[in-house]
């Protein structure tokens, strides 16, 4: 059994251990060249929607086992370690329900089909988000669709995901090769992802962007980057500069990797967050002037465009079937383009 970071509802770890059947929730093997690392922080690395008391607590009652047997909060995961989390309950399944929510297509045959994600539409349902996803749409206008495999991977059709307030194009397999073969492009890093962003600050110059994503040893909900590899995974952005606007910027980023929130935390980590990007610190005014005139300028902005602005302009990959080079562009969408104009004219002004 596997696991996955996106799993469907957070994990309670107080349970009553007095009944005799244990599920496993979670698996994970630990890395060939894993460090010495505590297990409570090895687990926040990789379980959902938690925090380091309640992975300990779980130790405590005897929830969390490595190699078949209980370990208690201060073991230290070595390499090769199976460690898996057990409850006296079994994960709770998510029923996805078809929903008639209209679908942006942008391309589509019998394998496949390429779709414009609007932001503000969550991909699959998952804690707090059982209806009115991108699954359940998909549910409705195509049926049976292949699923990924795991415990908590209903999630038909996905080979790759955006975030909810993240807009842009994506593919959706609609057969089972389709979905494995091109969730192996996904894998193998050969397909071609392209995003713009506006990003606070004048980035001098093009550039990469290297260091490990994994989730906040802080805060859970967002992710870090661990630049010295002690957590997360291998992860790496290209950007180039687009168009300077004064306090801004419009950048091109191409994924070579594609973790969560990838270009949200490479960004905030060199100092330059996505406009607009609470989780990340680009809600508030990050570079310019102290005049109230600009204050209600940037105000007037955020207003417009209330997200991280982000967009999935183009996605390119081989099709599963024909071996065809296939290349999708997608139109930049209103509030992030309003914006954009806006920071045009007020830098104009000033001129």
């Amino acid at each position: 059994m596997s696991s996955n970071d996106n799993s469907p509802e957070s994990p309670d770890f107080e349970s009553d251990l007095e009944q005799d059947d244990l599920y496993e929730h979670y698996r994970f093997v630990a890395d060939p060249g894993q460090e010495l690392l505590r297990i409570d922080l090895f687990l926040m690395d990789r379980v959902p929607n938690t925090s380091r008391s309640k992975i300990q607590s779980a130790a405590k009652n005897g929830n969390i086992k490595v190699n078949g047997k209980e370990v208690k909060p201060n073991y230290r995961i070595r390499p090769r370690d199976e460690v898996s989390i057990v409850m006296p309950y079994p994960i709770r399944e998510i029923e996805l329900i078809p929903e008639d929510i209209p679908l942006d297509i942008h391309y589509e045959d019998e394998d496949l089909v390429v779709i414009e994600k609007p932001a503000g539409i969550v991909v699959h349902p998952g804690y707090g988000n059982y209806t009115g996803t991108l699954v359940n749409a998909l549910m409705f206008h195509f049926g049976n669709l292949p699923e990924t495999k795991g415990p908590h991977d209903n999630r038909p059709g996905l080979v790759h995901r955006l975030d909810k307030l993240t807009s842009g194009v994506m593919i959706i397999a609609k057969t089972e090769d389709a979905l494995t073969k091109l969730s192996k492009q996904f894998y193998d890093r050969s397909t071609d992802r392209r995003y713009v962003a506006l990003a606070w600050g004048d980035l001098e110059e093009d550039g990469t962007i290297e260091g490990n994503i994994g989730r906040s040893l802080k805060n859970r909900k967002v992710m870090d980057v661990f630049p010295d590899g002690e957590h997360g995974k291998h992860a790496v952005t290209h950007y180039k500069v687009l168009e300077r606007l004064g306090y801004v910027t419009l950048v091109e980023c191409k994924l070579e990797t594609g973790r969560t929130h990838q270009i949200r935390a490479h960004m905030k980590f060199i100092g330059h967050p996505l406009f607009g990007d609470f989780e990340y610190g680009g809600d508030k005014l990050v570079k310019g002037t102290s005049f109230t005139k600009y204050k209600q300028f940037v105000d007037n902005c955020f207003k417009m465009l209330p997200r991280q602005a982000l967009h999935a302009k183009s996605l390119g990959f081989t099709h599963p079937r024909t071996g065809e080079w296939l290349s999708f562009e997608s139109e930049m969408p209103e509030d992030m383009r309003s914006v954009i104009e806006k920071w045009r004219n007020y830098i104009a002004s000033r001129h």
